[in-house]
C-alpha cells in the first residue's frame, strides 16, 4: 500500500465457539467504523480455515493461510475482537497471530474484549504482549465491556446506549488512526528494521 488513500482497518473477529457472542459485538464495532473515512475488512476466524498445525520454515502455506496473510498484508491497522475465556483469549486468535510475523510488524493493534463476569481485560493484556513481539505497535487505548449479555436495550439492540462508551469508542478510533497513519508512511518512506 503507497502512503496515500483510504486507511484499511482489519476487524478479526476472534471467537469460533458454537453459539458465540463475538458477531454481536463486531457487527456493533463495524457500525463504529463505518462512520470514519476508512476501508473495513472483516475478518472472521471461524470463516478463515487455518490449519491447527503450524508447517515447516520451508514448507508451502496452506492457500486459507495465504489467502488471510495477503488480507493482514494490505491492513494499516488491526482490531481483534475476543472474548474472554479463562482468564485468557481463544486458542484461534493464537493460532491465526502464530501463522504469520511480518504482516502484522510496524502497525497498530488494538483490542476490543468482552466477558460475561469478565470485561475482557486479561486478554486485552496478554495481546499486547504478543503483539509487541511480533513489532506490532499495541495503542494504549483499547476497550473492554463486562457483563455483555446484560447490556442489550429494550428495542433488542446492543449495546443499550452509553456515553461513557461512546466516547471510549471514539477515542480508542482516533488514537488508532493517528498511529495507522503515522505508521503507513514510516513504513512507505523507510524500510522497517526487523
Amino acid at each position: 500500500m503507497t502512503g496515500t488513500g483510504r486507511l484499511r482497518v482489519a476487524l478479526i473477529v476472534g471467537s469460533t465457539r458454537a453459539g458465540r457472542f463475538g458477531p454481536t459485538v463486531a457487527d456493533w464495532f463495524a457500525g463504529r467504523l463505518r462512520r470514519r473515512d476508512l476501508d473495513l475488512d472483516r475478518i472472521d476466524l471461524a470463516d478463515a480455515g487455518l490449519p491447527d498445525q503450524l508447517t515447516g520454515r520451508d514448507e508451502p502455506a496452506p492457500a486459507a493461510v495465504r489467502d488471510l496473510g495477503d488480507r493482514l498484508a494490505a491492513a494499516d491497522a488491526f482490531i481483534v475482537v475476543t472474548p474472554e475465556y479463562n482468564r485468557s483469549f481463544p486458542a484461534a486468535v493464537k493460532n491465526a497471530i502464530d501463522w504469520f510475523d511480518t504482516e502484522w510488524a510496524a502497525k497498530p493493534v488494538t483490542v476490543v474484549g468482552y466477558g460475561s463476569d469478565t470485561d475482557g481485560g486479561h486478554a486485552a493484556t496478554q495481546l499486547r504482549q504478543i503483539f509487541g513481539e511480533l513489532n506490532a505497535v499495541p495503542i494504549r487505548r483499547t476497550i473492554t465491556i463486562t457483563k455483555t449479555w446484560q447490556r442489550f436495550a429494550a428495542d433488542g439492540t446492543w449495546p443499550r446506549r452509553d456515553p461513557e462508551l461512546d466516547e471510549a469508542v471514539n477515542t480508542l478510533l482516533d488514537q488508532l488512526l493517528w498511529w495507522a497513519t503515522a505508521l503507513r508512511t514510516a513504513r512507505t518512506t523507510t524500510p522497517f528494521v526487523r
